[in-house]
């Protein structure tokens, strides 16, 4: 896998990850974007090491990579590393105290009535199905969205989220009756969508943009990436 660097400093690192590759390993054994950045780090500290190398000929040691935040194996999108522990230490800081914004971009099934709104439900992950639902005693999950484009059939979302529940926007989305283009895990009731959505591994959904403060500095950072290509077949934009 080809690593598309978006951003890099001495403490963060900033990739695209694509749809259908996993945040992190997991039980199935596949290739993580995890593996393959600490991969991408361990090659670049070695070919420094082969240009320069320091007095005693020391080589490079174990590579530090932390994990600060995931996205759906079927999600594409900006995903943040860091490569040292100041950079784990003032991340999850700014992660917990609400300090980092993400916004995504996701092509919807159905047309929207109105052109900016609010979703708001409460969520559990349900364990046996794995998979978000509505529920009395659920964490409250607030989901703001914008319309971009439209027409008969599809709709071009941009949205922000708070809650950061178990696939937030994809159940939020599902229930309100808009669920993401080629999401079959969330189509309700086996419902049918027009079009041909022909990427088995992923759906229609892209971390965009995220933003935040490096380690070492108060100037903010942000990042951004084009929308995937294939969704142009859906909706012009």
């Amino acid at each position: 896998m080809d690593i598309k660097v978006l951003h890099e400093d001495n403490h963060l690192i900033a990739v695209f990850k694509p749809a259908g590759v996993l945040s992190q390993g997991d039980e199935t054994g596949d290739i993580s974007i995890f593996d393959e950045v600490k991969e991408y780090i361990k090659h670049k500290k070695y070919q420094k090491y082969m240009e320069n190398p320091p007095a005693g000929g020391k080589k490079p040691g174990n590579i530090f990579l932390g994990l600060l935040h995931r996205l759906d194996r079927p999600v594409s999108g900006i995903i943040l590393f860091a490569k040292t522990s100041k950079g784990a230490s003032r991340l999850s800081e700014q992660f917990r105290n609400h300090k980092v914004e993400k916004i995504y971009h996701a092509m919807v099934c159905g047309r929207l009535k109105t052109q900016k709104g609010t979703l708001t439900h409460f969520l559990i992950k349900d364990e046996k199905l794995k998979k978000g639902r509505e529920a009395k005693d659920g964490k409250e999950a607030n989901l703001y969205y914008e319309v971009i484009r439209s027409n008969t059939d599809y709709s071009l979302l941009k949205i922000k989220i708070e809650g950061g529940q178990f696939h937030q926007i994809r159940t939020q989305l599902s229930i309100a009756g808009f669920p993401v283009l080629g999401d079959v895990k969330y189509l309700p009731g086996g419902r049918q969508v027009k079009g041909r959505w022909n990427n088995e591994k992923a759906i229609a959904l892209c971390a965009t943009q995220l933003s935040f403060y490096p380690a070492t500095s108060d100037k903010l950072v942000v990042i951004s990436i084009e929308l995937p290509e294939e969704w142009k077949e859906y909706i012009r934009f």
